[in-house]
């Protein structure tokens, strides 16, 4: 199919305002479908998933396609809900422009501002559709204004083509009009309808269309739209290679519709029969059904089976693809998200995705002792599919953590784990890795004798113990002169040491930035023993640093939280609140973005508290700083706390 004929956007907009029923519409009308699925029946081809059916709302990016006027339209249909953001950032990078979807009762909501902050930054063309006209009482002129307010101004309905302001805006958006328009001439329809494409593929202008998904009202307009307005992807990529700001190597791909087969994988689909689906946009050249490609990232050929355009769950298989095309290949063997392909003589490298960090996260235990080998195969497998999924394990609690953009994330995870793996878990939260320290020098003895007929246990060793910097971690000093320990047993004292680090000597945490000197000791002919010194050494140490002014350590991170403006005062107030530092503050558009530097151990409930003062118009990302000295009260709660446990298994 002629590149020019070809057109693939991304459905954006807050949860609930229609995007899916919107595709469904689009491909009903297109008669791509023969009967027109709903959410409430569970029957849209976009929405497929158990989850997605049970929950009727999407979760997952949904893959379509439909021909319109012998134009070849594919659509990526994204979930509204933050906590699958990551969706919609992958998807953002398949496509060449967008239709914002708002709700006309409810006009731009949280979900809107977030998606036109993706649109922003990746610089796309768009449409917005005014969704759900067919309500009673709606202030379409409301909703309108709202747009033009909060999104931007330049959102203009498309109603009369000579209104002053549509003319003005296409006479800005080329020089040859502008030229025209200025020297006094009228523009002729044919030079508005040239214009308002080049306008909204520069971004000059975003076309606004109203309607009603649920009764069809409005496709026909906005279909139409999509062909006048929206660019093809060799537009698309001259735009990109027009634009300053794009990476030189980027700057190549897919200027002509005969240049070098190049494509980038955006997304990875476990599908219950064919197993892997990798999913891939085209930027240009032509891949051929089982060929092959070469990978740029892994530096090696791949062999390639079938080629798919995805209709929701349906695989349908085509003999090539080429520029601008979204398709989908089973089984790579090598072939990983993120990863560029290309004829291997003309290669090129896309900049990897870049998806948000989890923002919360939950220990994971098994419900039964039958599903403990099982749990660590399924996490592992559900975040292979999904990015902002993360499973880690923590050495230092024996916790498995699942971390996530939010509590319904989390809350859809264990639910697909339960469904598809038949495995049930109970979710906690997880315990801080805190650490122990001292805070003043000390010399001590630790002394282990044993007599119990026959052969005894001997081991006697002086340590002194000092603190290190912050970071500083732990260094063992062997200072023994004149034979007071024989040679043998020092890495036996050693050992005990470093075994007492591991294990702690006041909350049962490891012991770090300490240096101990082994500096005096005695030993018995007979008696004394490879475990005898361990055992003195390990003595040494706890009973060193319950002397050493001991302290508890916890992890402190780096928080960056951007917020409307309106919050700043609530969100300031909160980290305090939360024993945190407000490092500085920049703004992004039109909102702020606050750093500050907070103890993970007040962040659990952070990502629910952030959505609550914010109105869910709040967005944070969180990473480990450094290790910082907990306040005396609060170290002192934590170790009673762990001396209580102990006391408890002790007794049991």
């Amino acid at each position: 199919m002629d590149v020019q004929k070809k057109r693939n956007f991304i459905l954006l907009g807050h949860a609930q305002s229609g995007k899916t029923t919107l595709s469904e519409s689009i491909l009903y009308f297109c008669k791509a479908t023969t009967r027109k699925g709903t959410i409430a029946e569970g029957t849209t081809v976009s929405d497929y998933s158990f989850d997605e059916i049970e929950r009727k709302s999407s979760i997952n990016s949904g893959f379509l396609f439909c021909d319109y006027k012998d134009n070849r339209i594919q659509i990526v249909d994204t979930p509204g809900y933050a906590d699958f953001l990551g969706e919609v950032i992958s998807g953002l990078r398949a496509v060449d422009s967008a239709i914002i979807v708002v709700d006309a009762s409810s006009g731009v909501e949280v979900g809107t501002e977030r998606a036109w902050q993706f649109l922003e930054e990746a610089n796309l063309p768009c449409l917005i559709f005014i969704n759900k006209t067919d309500k009673e009482g709606i202030d379409l002129n409301k909703a309108a204004q709202d747009i033009k307010e909060r999104l931007s101004k330049k959102a203009v309905e498309i109603t009369s083509s000579d209104a002053p302001e549509l003319v003005d805006i296409v006479a800005e958006s080329d020089d040859k009009l502008l030229e025209k328009y200025l020297s006094g001439e009228k523009l002729s329809p044919e030079d508005l309808s040239r214009g308002l494409r080049q306008a909204v593929i520069k971004r000059n202008l975003f076309p606004v269309i109203s309607g009603s998904a649920l009764d069809e009202k409005g496709i026909e307009g906005l279909l139409n739209a999509v062909i006048a307005y929206l660019p093809s992807p060799v537009e698309r990529s001259r735009a990109e290679a027009a634009d300053p700001s794009n990476p030189e190597n980027k700057k190549e791909i897919a200027l002509k519709e005969d240049a070098p087969f190049c494509a980038f994988v955006f997304k990875s689909i476990s599908d219950p029969y064919v197993g892997q689906l990798t999913c891939l946009r085209v930027f240009s050249g032509k891949l051929a059904s089982n060929t092959g490609f070469y990978n740029v990232n892994r530096k090696t050929r791949e062999r390639i089976g079938q080629i798919y355009f995805l209709q929701g769950k349906e695989q349908r298989p085509i003999d090539m693809a080429s520029c601008g095309d979204i398709i989908a290949i089973a089984k790579l063997k090598e072939t990983l998200t993120s990863d560029s392909l290309c004829d291997e003589k003309n290669q090129a490298l896309f900049p990897p995705v870049i998806f948000p960090e989890p923002a919360i996260s939950a220990s994971v235990k098994p419900k039964s002792r039958q599903d403990e080998e099982k749990i660590s195969g399924a996490l592992h497998k559900l975040a292979s599919e999904d990015p902002t999924f993360k499973v880690t394990h923590d050495p230092q609690t024996k916790e498995l953590i699942i971390s996530g953009l939010g509590d319904l994330h989390l809350a859809v995870m264990v639910h697909r784990m339960k469904k598809r793996f038949n495995v049930e878990v109970e979710l906690g939260t997880p315990k801080v890795s805190y650490k122990e320290t001292i805070t003043k020098s000390i010399k001590v003895q630790g002394k282990f004798k044993r007599q119990s007929g026959g052969r005894g246990q001997y081991g006697d060793c002086w340590i002194e113990v000092e603190p290190l910097a912050r970071g500083g971690g732990f260094e063992f000093v062997d200072k023994i002169f004149g034979g007071a320990i024989p040679r043998n047993f020092i890495p036996s004292v050693e050992k005990g040491v470093t075994q007492a680090c591991l294990e702690g000597a006041v909350a049962g945490y490891p012991i770090v930035d300490i240096r101990v000197r082994l500096v005096d000791g005695s030993y018995h002919e007979v008696d004394s023993s490879d475990m005898a010194f361990q055992i003195a050494g390990s003595m040494a140490l706890r009973k060193a640093v319950q002397a050493a002014g001991p302290a508890l350590l916890e992890p402190v991170m780096d928080v960056e939280v951007v917020i409307p403006e309106d919050s700043l005062g609530g969100i300031t107030g909160d980290i305090n609140s939360r024993r945190g530092r407000i490092m500085g503050m920049e703004v992004k558009g039109k909102s702020q973005v606050l750093k500050a530097q907070v103890p993970l151990s007040e962040m659990f409930t952070y990502a629910n508290d952030l959505r609550s003062i914010t109105g869910g118009r709040g967005m944070y990302t969180m990473r480990f700083s450094h290790y910082e000295e907990v306040p005396h009260k609060i170290a002192q709660n934590i170790i009673n706390q762990y001396l209580a446990t102990k006391k408890q298994e002790e007794e049991q």
